[in-house]
């Protein structure tokens, strides 16, 4: 993810100076969309797995398969540099050719930000922005929740939901075998009660959405006091026995992003949404705004949460590596990890029309085969994303 952010304590810290400490190149990147200078810019970022017991990181994710989410070793020699990475993935292995449907239990848990400026963020009550209604309710009954039947590269995957059925076109040649047996979903889902978060002063700013083109407001909170609120006190005090290793917290905010460092939206902004790994055994989860206010380009409702979960069920880590990539996307320089969704930040979503009659936007993410450069593609339709935009050979590049 753009510009991977690595927390520790109070510090936030580039990835280029861990790269230059660690001698491994993980993610030196910087946004690769041109705005204005007075349109804000929306990424998204991981915090790679961290905050060990004593310090020292332990050599697996958890000590048995119970501790943990659910998640599969995968080996692969890459043609481009001839080298081997490795690596974890949420569910069963697609490799396997049998039944090998995963549930993993998610948590939606609904953020109600209070900013010291007055301005109130709650996604349980109903909004006019499109889409109109209350954001809680809207996720609940989105394809990221629920089965939609979805067609990749005029390929019928199948009915699932949206991160489910693209895992299956991202390993299409071995699942399609299966028929409708291969399958990693989030259930069961549980709603928690709303946690009321009051943004400390200096640390939060609201804004008029209208002013860049949009629709409501939008609230700005500061990374740097965000996530070690979220790593140190959320997780494990306020949601102690509910956020568990076991399952995946969904923290829901509407219409609130993250500057790095401050609250000004024009400045080091804007943070969509992360992914994130602490402790031992490994505690995933990941915060997200559910976005109407139409600031950014190409985010509505669902596509931040269609990036963050892809790439927790392909990186749940944050830690596998690939062939170095870069100046695509979100992304301007070079990365090198397996990040489905950065490649393809910013291009136009996938669409899917609901019971409810709500159309939500679902963001285009990379198959497993444009990272390690295969060649014929694993994927759906023989090519190397689930909406055709790395349709040919020429999107499979030289190591960055």
């Amino acid at each position: 993810m753009l510009g991977t952010l690595f927390h520790r304590g109070s510090t936030v810290v580039t990835a280029l100076a861990i790269a230059l400490t660690a001698g491994t190149l993980i993610s030196i990147a910087t946004p690769a969309h041109e705005q204005s200078a007075l349109q804000p810019r929306g990424y998204t970022t991981v915090i790679p797995w961290h905050n060990f017991p004593g310090g020292a990181a332990p050599r697996s994710t958890g000590a048995a398969a119970s501790n943990t989410i659910p998640l599969w070793n995968y080996s692969v020699t890459s043609p481009v540099d001839n080298n081997t990475y490795t690596g974890q993935m949420v569910g069963r292995s697609p490799f396997a050719h049998g039944a090998r449907t995963t549930n993993v239990p998610a948590v939606i848990v609904p953020l109600i930000m209070n900013m010291p400026d007055g301005g109130v963020f709650d996604p349980t009550v109903s909004h006019t922005c499109s889409p109109a209604g209350v954001p809680l309710t809207l996720l609940q009954q989105s394809p990221i929740l629920n089965t939609f039947d979805f067609t990749f590269n005029g390929v019928d995957i199948g009915s699932g939901q949206y991160v489910d059925d693209f895992q299956r076109a991202n390993f299409w040649t071995d699942v399609s075998v299966t028929g409708d047996r291969y399958h990693t979903t989030l259930s069961p889902v549980t709603t928690l009660s709303a946690i009321t978060i009051n943004v400390p002063k200096g640390s939060g700013q609201t804004y008029n959405a209208s002013t860049y083109g949009g629709c409501g407001k939008i609230g700005v909170i500061d990374y740097n006091w965000f996530v070690p609120y979220v790593e140190n006190t959320l997780i494990p005090t306020t949601l102690a026995g509910k956020a568990l290793p076991t399952n995946f917290p969904l923290l829901l905010m509407f219409n609130v992003v993250q500057a790095v460092g401050s609250t000004d939206i024009s400045g080091n902004c804007c943070v969509l949404g992360f992914h994130d790994a602490i402790g031992y055994p490994m505690q995933t989860f990941t915060p997200f705004d559910f976005d109407t206010s139409g600031v950014f380009q190409n985010v509505s409702d669902t596509s931040v949460l269609a990036h963050e979960v892809g790439e927790w069920m392909d990186d749940p880590s944050g830690g596998n590596l690939t062939p170095g990539w870069g100046n695509v996307g979100q992304v301007s320089g070079c990365q090198n990890n397996l990040e489905v969704g950065d490649p393809l930040s910013g291009t136009p979503d996938i669409t899917a029309l609901m019971s409810n009659g709500v159309k939500y936007n679902l963001q285009e993410l990379a198959f497993f085969s444009w990272f390690f450069r295969q060649n014929p593609s694993l994927g759906a339709g023989g090519i190397w994303s689930n909406n055709g935009t790395f349709g040919t050979t020429s999107s499979l590049q030289p190591v960055c």
